[in-house]
Parts: structure tokens; sequence; C-alpha cells
């Protein structure tokens, strides 16, 4: 599975709001919402998460072994 717990935790260490990253990189409120529950989002939408954030995918997203 993959989480993307480690997002979340770069927004709050940098004091990020979500409705300003929405808007810094164009992505839709819905994938926002995909990001929160786990759920599948597109490399596009790590693409351009990395280049505003400045940071690379392992820093948005973990794998955890499903038992």
């Amino acid at each position: 599975m993959i989480s993307y717990k480690p997002f979340r935790k770069l927004l709050i260490d940098r004091e990020i709001k979500k409705q300003d990253l929405l808007k810094m990189t164009g992505i839709s409120s819905a994938t926002m919402a995909k990001l929160n529950t786990n759920e599948y989002v597109s490399l596009e939408v790590i693409d351009k998460l990395c280049t505003v954030l400045g940071c690379q995918p392992g820093d948005l997203l973990e794998h955890i072994a499903e038992q």
C-alpha cells in the first residue's frame, strides 16, 4: 500500500495550507482528497508536487507492506 503520510507531514512542517498548495500546483481538490485518503494519484501529480515543493517523490510517499 502507498501512504502519503510523509506528504502531509511535509505540509505541516513547512506550514503550507492545502488550499495554497492547490493554487501553486493547479491540482484539483478531488486530487487533494485522494492524497489525504491514500488513493491512487498519477505521476503527473507527484511531479507537480515535487516541482513546487522542491523535493523528491520519496519525500511525499512511502510503501507500507500489507500483512
